[in-house]
């Protein structure tokens, strides 16, 4: 295994409350960028895939092609597999697999697509060189990564600033960069890639509904799951700390006037022939 394999560790793990926010993703509210470019023949890799959403949407998009999901936790693939079987999707198949070391031939894939994964790992510029390598010539490198120094919330919250600080403290000492969207362009370029559109959206979340789920699952995740036995075990935060953060979320998600936006930066580059 890599250095940079070794280096980072994903921060949040797969708790409850970290699938409840991967499975709401969706091509449409994760990828629309990419769907444009989408040829029914297409072959795509989904990189660091998750439960799958993503993927079996990308898979119904290419009805004529096919579209393999890796990652690295065997445990989640089993989600994804359930995923595109629930929605009757039969041209994806899975496999575990980490972006800085793909097991697949040169110029397999018409695209690679990877969603919040760059801001995971250890070697971002590494792990494009290596989707490029997997992408044929003429196709799609597409990579969208969200930027934690660029959201933005109110009401304003010291609990609110807690977290923002304790999370990117805890994400770089895992070996991630949770800055990832604003460095996208940048990576590719240093990663050797000359053909670039990048971009930026955004996921806003204002109404009650979309309230009580992002401070929930934020609120949860704080408390019980791989980042928080992180955040703890690595001395960035003591339990009360914790504790007090994930009030702050539920108060913030209790406020009618509460609105807070994730931004994301998007790259999308093709592969010179």
């Amino acid at each position: 295994m890599s250095k940079a394999e070794e280096s980072a560790v994903y921060t949040h793990g797969h708790h409850e409350s970290v699938l409840r926010s991967h499975t709401w993703r969706t091509a449409a509210n994760s990828a629309a960028y990419l769907l444009d470019s989408l040829k029914p023949h297409m072959r795509i890799l989904d990189v660091g895939c998750g439960p799958g959403t993503i993927t079996a949407d990308l898979a119904a998009l290419v009805p004529d092609g096919h579209v393999t999901g890796v990652d690295r936790a065997p445990e989640v693939l089993e989600r994804a597999r359930s995923t595109a079987a629930g929605r009757g999707v039969v041209n994806v198949d899975f496999a575990v697999a980490d972006v800085h070391a793909l097991g697949f031939p040169d110029d397999t894939f018409c695209v690679v697509h990877a969603h919040q994964v760059l801001q995971h790992v250890g070697d971002p510029v590494a792990a494009l060189r290596e989707m490029t390598r997997v992408t044929r010539p003429g196709g799609l490198i597409a990579v969208r990564d969200s930027d934690y120094a660029g959201m933005t919330w109110r009401p304003a919250s010291r609990g609110m600033d807690d977290w923002l600080d304790l999370y990117r403290r805890v994400a770089r000492a895992n070996g991630g960069e949770p800055d990832a969207g604003r460095r996208l362009k940048s990576w590719a370029l240093r990663a050797g890639l000359t053909d670039i559109a990048a971009t930026s959206s955004a996921w806003t979340f204002s109404t009650p509904e979309e309230r009580a789920w992002w401070s929930g699952l934020w609120a949860d995740r704080t408390l019980a799951s791989a980042y928080a036995e992180r955040a703890t075990r690595g001395g960035h935060a003591t339990p009360e700390q914790l504790r007090a953060v994930s009030a702050a979320w539920r108060e913030w998600g209790r406020r009618d006037d509460g609105w807070f936006r994730v931004p994301h930066g998007e790259i999308l580059c093709r592969k010179q022939a």
